[in-house]
């Protein structure tokens, strides 16, 4: 049994569940909806409530975003059998958004249910709700939130959908965002949150290069990639700027590696933690140096990255270290803003990890495509593991490891 296998089979949940950010007009995540897969396909029960509550206040709503520690709420779609319930159980009202299925009919008791919660305090969201559904116009003065399906209504539908819903005084997330013009003209257009992949997606500019303190990253990740790499050649390229040598011993020194002492040279830390553990945070820093980009983006690379790691450890697979790579790197081109063809034209990588980031093939292309899978909930896809309550408690610690990693790269003081 592998080691990763063994830490977190004691931490095992009998639902997967996976979190799909929900942004601010600013792209910070303002809020997080749970995937949730357990006894009722369709939404929540009573039971996987209970279950999860835990989990999903002890880790899942927590991320660490300009400077600090925040916790956002979630939208947990629910099912008849918790709307109808005679008494919800402990469900903290300030965490949750309780969101109404696909499908929902407002009969006169559901109605009267949810007006009743409302009254108690909950926020209530009402999803994949189109201006010609007069059945639904009934919930407007009851819930508090309504998703808008951007990828099934026209501009001029879409228009006439935000235009109703402001005034009727309720805030609107536009749901399925594909690109970054589409978010732009839901911004115009006044909606308040914001939903989909459009940040993952890049907006090349023909003939970038990557430039400044990243090029002296891509030397040291050129030579950790040698055979023959030493430390003192390794030491020579990270003292040409002495930002970088500060930012890379800052994150060993940090909490996310956990040393007993603290290391004061790049070969020191060499010596404790050995080149593999070095390329780990010389591709973090590669990642984690982009100013200029959300830090969603980011997190979301950092967990992908993890996820891919200790996925490929429960399996058994070599290199566990280049699934991390893969994961990490799996949208660096909406980071850089470079196409995917031209950017592994430019990063020292091997053939197989370029291939896996390019064609999604071998060993590393599989166990990527599983957490890509995972992350949309599609979770009857997934194959790499049998028991899928791995995947899970996976996806829980790396969004754990992402939120310390992402202190230890800040700048900020604690």
């Amino acid at each position: 049994m592998t080691r990763a296998r063994e830490a977190i089979e004691d931490d095992l949940l009998n639902v997967v569940l996976a979190c799909r950010p929900v942004y601010a007009r600013n792209h910070d995540v303002a809020a997080f909806e749970l995937l949730l897969q357990g006894e009722h396909p369709q939404g929540a029960s009573l039971s996987d409530i209970e279950a999860t509550g835990p989990a999903i206040l002890g880790t899942y709503t927590q991320l660490f975003q300009r400077g600090r520690v925040h916790t956002v709420p979630s939208f947990l779609k629910v099912t008849d059998e918790v709307i109808l319930a005679p008494q919800l159980p402990d469900l903290p009202k300030k965490h949750y958004i309780l969101e109404l299925p696909k499908g929902t009919l407002p009969t006169s008791e559901r109605v009267k249910r949810l007006r009743h919660l409302a009254q108690r305090g909950y926020r209530l969201a009402l999803a994949d709700y189109a201006p010609d559904d007069g059945e639904l116009d009934v919930l407007l003065d009851t819930v508090h939130i309504v998703k808008v399906d951007t990828r099934r209504l026209s501009d001029d539908v879409l228009h006439r959908t935000a235009v109703k819903l402001r005034g009727c005084g309720v805030e609107m997330l536009a749901d399925n965002l594909d690109n970054g013009e589409r978010f732009r003209h839901c911004l115009k257009l006044g909606f308040h949150y914001y939903q989909g992949d459009f940040l993952a997606k890049p907006s090349p500019i023909k003939g970038k290069k990557i430039t400044g303190n990243k090029l002296l990253l891509l030397q040291l990740l050129s030579e950790l990639h040698n055979p023959d790499a030493s430390p003192t050649r390794l030491e020579e390229i990270a003292l040409k700027d002495a930002n970088l040598t500060y930012r890379i011993l800052k994150v060993v020194n940090s909490a996310a590696v956990g040393l007993r002492r603290e290391v004061h040279s790049l070969s020191h830390a060499i010596a404790l933690l050995g080149l593999e553990e070095i390329k780990r945070w010389a591709n973090l820093l590669l990642v984690g140096s982009e100013g200029n980009k959300p830090e969603a983006l980011i997190r979301g690379m950092l967990v992908r990255g993890r996820m891919c790691e200790v996925l490929a450890e429960i399996a058994g697979r070599d290199n566990a270290i280049n699934h991390f790579i893969v994961g990490l790197l799996s949208q660096l081109d909406a980071l850089m803003d470079i196409a995917m063809p031209e950017l592994m034209e430019q990063v020292p990588l091997s053939r197989e990890v370029k291939s896996a980031l390019l064609h999604r093939s071998g060993s590393l292309g599989e166990v990527l495509c599983e957490v890509e899978l995972y992350e949309k909930g599609d979770f009857s896809g997934l194959k790499l593991l049998q028991d899928k309550r791995f995947y899970e408690s996976a996806y829980r610690h790396s969004t754990a490891w992402a939120r310390q990693v992402q202190q230890a790269m800040s700048y900020r003081d604690h």
